[in-house]
């Protein structure tokens, strides 16, 4: 069965409260006075009068951790798109446009189906304040009902057992990585950040751990739960080959000459073996023979992840924000140097680990360009300068006002053989992409 080109919408409600998906946007982001409002009490009350429960109508797969959530997701939805399996999956953030975050057959749905879904959650919520984030996840449910997926996929925005997403129960739950990031909200305890996001976990539900050492509050929290662990390591392994391929295996499955990702890294081989794993848990009656995986694997796409998107000089992107993901970065670098110098063009989120996200890409530096990010919790230009000369004392610096400027400043430094990485922020990334695709439309 071919869902791509799937035309199928809510059924219009006769009075809107807006017509235009901005208009809903803006509006939503005003509705709670605060922008982050971890806690599930609100979102729990509108599910309910949704006539939903938190046992979803089709099984579910909760994926939480640090970093590795998103090519997870994208691995997850792939295969079971290839497998003809009818898979919803809610993300975030986004990178360009508010409908990437809930996809149908990995389709971002259209502004036509957010705005009917939308109203739904509106007419349900009476006068309880949702947050933006708590908004878009009841709406994402209320399409995934409305377009009868056979299968969900919601990441964790932030933590986990208290994020909107954990209001519906996981029949497996994946744990993709655990590092110190988002301080404010969950501090920078690495053992209770951990407990936090073991709580997308459900008693006598299975959990992939995708993790070699796994913190001990997240095992005494499974044991507590009674959570059936399947642990990388030791109930499962992967292995890459020399011929560019890998392989996995577990007591009953051996998966041999697996295709590498199209997704860049090493590191994309844990993300790829916790996504076959989450599948393979939830019982399903489909093919797990190599060619669906592998045709998986070789068409899961994933904007902004190590992206290259213009050449002569290689222009990259990366999300890269902590420090966990700041270090892969770094052995990307690594893994595919350049005769000249690497050019980085860096801006970042005020409450981030910023000094530490320098640091761990530093050494393969050779000049950096900074610029500010004008958005809530956005760094100044004048302090992410600061912030790398505080790493690097003596470093070659052009600081300059915005992302864009940036931009354009690192092209007049590059020459042939040089490259450029552009990272920070999910918005860095954005406004990098957006500038360089106009300017190669012209």
């Amino acid at each position: 069965m071919d869902f791509v080109g799937i035309a199928q919408s809510l059924t219009p409600l006769k009075v809107m409260r807006f017509n235009l998906l901005a208009d809903w946007l803006q509006w939503q982001q005003s509705l709670n006075p605060k922008e982050i409002d971890l806690g599930l009490g609100r979102v729990s009350s509108v599910l309910k009068k949704l006539n939903f429960s938190a046992d979803f109508f089709c099984p579910v797969i909760s994926i939480a951790g640090t970093n590795g959530k998103g090519s997870t997701v994208a691995f997850i939805e792939s295969i079971l798109h290839q497998s003809d399996i009818s898979v919803g999956c809610y993300t975030s953030p986004h990178l360009f446009n508010y409908n990437e975050r809930i996809r149908i057959n990995q389709q971002p749905v259209s502004d036509e189906v957010l705005c009917e879904a939308f109203e739904v959650v509106d007419q349900a919520r009476g006068d309880i304040a949702l947050t933006y984030f708590e908004f878009g996840t009841l709406a994402s449910l209320v399409v995934f009902k409305k377009f009868n997926i056979d299968i969900a996929v919601l990441e964790v925005g932030l933590g986990g057992r208290l994020d909107a997403v954990n209001v519906i129960n996981a029949d497996v739950s994946v744990i993709t990585s655990i590092d110190i990031d988002h301080v404010d909200w969950l501090g920078d305890d690495i053992e209770v950040i951990a407990r936090e996001k073991a709580g997308i976990m459900r008693p006598h539900k299975p959990c992939i751990v995708s993790i070699f050492c796994p913190p001990a509050s997240l095992l005494d929290y499974a044991r507590q739960n009674k959570v059936p662990l399947i642990s990388l390591g030791k109930d499962y392994l992967f292995q890459g080959l020399s011929n560019n391929s890998w392989q996995l295996n577990t007591a009953d499955l051996h998966l041999d000459n697996l295709p590498a990702p199209v997704l860049k890294g090493g590191f994309q081989l844990q993300n790829a073996a916790a996504a076959i794993m989450a599948i393979k848990l939830l019982g399903l009656r489909l093919d797990m023979g190599n060619e669906n995986i592998g045709k998986g694997l070789l068409h899961a796409r994933l904007a902004g992840r190590y992206e290259q998107i213009c050449d002569q000089p290689p222009i990259i992107v990366d999300v890269a924000h902590n420090e966990q993901s700041a270090r892969m970065l770094q052995d990307l670098l690594n893994e595919n140097p350049v005769k000249g110098k690497t050019i980085a063009v860096v801006a970042m989120l005020a409450d981030k680990a910023v000094s530490e996200v320098l640091a761990a890409v530093s050494p393969k530096i050779d000049h950096w360009v900074s610029g500010g990010l004008a958005v809530n919790r956005g760094l100044s230009s004048k302090n992410m300068a600061q912030a790398v000369r505080d790493v690097q004392s003596g470093v070659k610096l052009s600081p300059c006002e915005t992302v864009t400027d940036a931009c354009i400043k690192a092209r007049t430094l590059a020459a042939a053989n040089d490259r450029i990485i552009i990272f920070g922020s999910f918005y860095t990334v954005a406004e990098a992409s957006e500038f360089f695709k106009a300017l190669n439309t012209h």
